[in-house]
C-alpha cells in the first residue's frame, strides 16, 4: 500500500484578495454542495485505481471555513470511508477569520481535523483592508481563542511582509501579537505581485506602494530574529514551528514524497508525473457527473532521472538543513556534488550555499538570493 499526502482544494471565498492568483471565486457558493459531491466522486475513482495509505490530509483554498460545515464533514468522512488514513495523521484545515464561528470549529474537530492554519496575515487593521482581506484583527483574535476552546491544539498563523505601506515597525508589531498567542506554527510570506490580481493595478495606478527590496529584506530577518528569540525553529524558508510542529504535509512535499490533489486546480505528484486538474468549477463538476475524470487532468511533466535529481535540490534546498548528500545517494544512487558539480562550485564561489563533506545548505546570503541559487537547478 503506497503511503502518500492527501490535498483537497476548496476553491470557495466571500471576496477575493487583492494579492491572489490562486484558484478561488466569490460568489460562486451556490455551487458548493454539487462542488463537495464531485470531490468525493473523485476520490472514489482514484481509490478504485489504487490502495493508498495517507499520511497526512490538507484541506486548503479558497476559504475552506466559508463553506457548510456539514461538507466538511462529509468530505473528510468519505476520506476515511475510501482510504486507509495512518494514526494520528496530521489533518489541516484553513481558516479565514472572517468566515468562522465555534460552532463549525466543532465540527471540525469531531471530523478529525487536529491543525489549524489561520490566514492572519497582518495586526495592522488598515493594511488588511488595503490588500482586500475581510477581517480584522480582533476577528482573529476571537478564532484563535474559539480554535483553541475546541480542542484543536497544533494552530498555525500565517503573517506577510513586504506589504504595500507597510513598515519595519508594523512588522515587528504583528510578529510580537502572535508570539503572545502561542502558535505552534508561523508562517512568514513575502508578497510576490502576481500578474493580472487587484493589486498589480493598484501598484501600477501608484494607489498603493511597496516597500523598498532591502527593507522587505530588513524585515524578513527581523522576523526571523524575533521567532528564534522567542522558541520557533526555523526550518524551511518561510515556515517557523516549536519543537516538533514542523508542518507534516507539507515537509513531506519539500522532501519529494507523492500526493493526490482533489478538487478543482488541485495538484498531484505520483510515479513521476506532476499533473493538476483544470481550473473551471463548471466543467469539473460536469466531467465528474460524466464519467470523464481524465478530461479533468492536465500532465504538466513527466519526470526523467535528471529532473527529478534537479526538483529535488531545488526543493531541498528550501530546508534550512539543507541536503543530505547520503539521503540522496540512497533516492538517486549518486552523489549530488558529482552530479552538480560545477553548480554547486559555482553557488559556494559566490557565498550562497554551505557546503560539508555530507551537506549542502543555504547561507545567510543565500536565503535573501535563494531564487538565484534555485535557478541553478532549473
Amino acid at each position: 500500500m503506497k503511503e502518500v499526502g492527501l490535498y483537497i482544494h476548496i476553491p470557495f471565498c466571500k471576496q477575493k484578495c487583492y494579492y491572489c492568483d490562486f484558484c478561488s471565486f466569490a460568489n460562486k457558493l451556490e455551487l458548493q454542495e454539487e462542488y463537495i459531491n464531485a470531490a468525493i466522486a473523485e476520490m472514489e475513482y482514484v481509490s478504485r485505481k489504487n490502495q493508498y495509505l495517507i499520511s497526512t490530509v490538507y484541506v486548503g483554498g479558497g476559504t475552506p471555513s466559508i463553506i457548510n460545515p456539514e461538507l466538511i464533514e462529509k468530505l473528510l468522512n468519505s476520506v476515511k470511508k475510501l482510504f486507509k488514513v495512518k494514526e494520528n495523521a496530521e489533518i489541516t484545515i484553513e481558516i479565514n477569520p472572517g468566515t468562522a464561528n465555534k460552532n463549525k470549529f466543532e465540527l471540525y474537530k469531531r471530523c478529525g481535523i487536529n491543525r489549524a492554519s489561520i490566514g492572519l496575515q497582518s495586526t495592522n487593521n488598515k493594511l488588511l483592508k488595503e490588500i482586500g482581506r475581510i477581517h480584522n484583527f480582533e476577528d482573529f483574535e476571537n478564532v484563535y481563542e474559539l480554535v483553541k476552546e475546541v480542542g484543536i491544539n497544533n494552530i498555525n498563523v500565517d503573517l506577510m511582509i513586504g506589504l504595500p505601506n507597510q513598515s519595519l515597525s508594523d512588522v515587528e508589531e504583528s510578529v510580537k501579537k502572535v508570539i503572545e498567542k502561542s502558535p505552534q506554527h508561523v508562517s512568514v510570506y513575502s508578497l510576490i505581485v502576481e500578474p493580472e490580481t487587484k493589486m498589480e493595478k493598484l501598484i501600477e495606478s501608484k494607489e498603493l506602494t511597496l516597500p523598498d527590496e532591502n527593507v522587505e529584506r530588513d524585515m524578513y530577518w527581523l522576523v526571523k530574529k524575533i521567532l528564534s528569540e522567542n522558541g520557533y525553529n526555523h526550518y524551511e524558508i518561510s515556515n517557523f514551528s516549536k519543537k516538533g510542529f514542523e508542518s507534516k504535509h507539507n515537509t513531506d512535499c519539500w522532501n519529494q514524497k507523492e500526493y493526490i490533489g482533489i478538487g478543482v486546480s488541485a495538484h498531484s505528484y505520483l510515479e513521476d508525473v506532476r499533473f493538476s486538474n483544470i481550473e473551471s468549477i463548471e466543467e469539473y463538476i460536469k466531467n465528474i457527473k460524466n464519467n470523464d475524470f481524465k478530461e479533468n487532468i492536465i500532465i504538466h511533466e513527466k519526470q526523467s532521472k535528471e529532473s527529478k535529481m534537479r526538483e529535488y535540490m531545488i526543493i531541498g534546498l528550501r530546508m534550512l538543513k539543507g541536503i543530505d548528500a547520503s539521503v540522496f545517494e540512497e533516492k538517486f544512487n549518486e552523489n549530488p556534488f558529482n552530479v552538480f558539480e560545477k553548480e554547486i562550485d559555482e553557488l559556494e564561489n559566490i557565498n550562497l550555499v554551505e557546503v560539508t563533506s555530507n551537506n549542502l545548505k543555504l547561507t545567510k546570503k543565500g536565503l535573501d538570493f535563494a531564487n538565484i541559487v534555485w535557478e541553478k537547478f532549473v
